[in-house]
């Protein structure tokens, strides 16, 4: 069965056909073989993710790095990180308590605290 359909444009100028069947293309032989050729599932496995790694860019680089890693090497490096640990909780008390001293807000204090880190990368002391 075959069917016209035909479309006028704007001024009657253009114009498209459509000659064709509306039924399906494939019968048959090669239907059977194509649904054959199909996979009846399909695995997927779980992406491959890379583990984050909280590592200093600036690692090596500063200042007082040199120190920092002769120190870290001497010392160990899990007596070096609860030494680490106790220094930026005592400089963030520091930093809190100065900005109480001078009135300034949580996010003012978070700021402060933002920026001794960035400064601490910098300089080395978190090689």
């Amino acid at each position: 069965m075959a069917t016209s359909i035909s479309a006028i444009g704007f001024k009657g100028s253009l114009c498209s056909s459509f000659h064709g069947s509306w039924g399906t293309s494939m019968t048959g032989e090669d239907y059977a073989m194509l649904a054959k050729s199909v996979p009846n599932h399909v695995r997927v496995g779980k992406p491959v993710r890379a583990r984050p790694m909280m590592k200093n860019v600036n690692e090596g680089k500063g200042l007082f790095a040199p120190i920092v890693v002769v120190t870290r090497n001497i010392i160990g490096k899990k007596r070096f990180n609860q030494i680490r640990g106790k220094a930026i909780a005592v400089h963030s008390q520091v930093i809190t308590e100065f900005c109480k001293s001078i009135g300034a807000d949580q996010k003012q204090r978070q700021g402060l605290i933002r920026l001794a880190k960035k400064n601490g990368e910098l300089l080395g002391f978190l090689a």
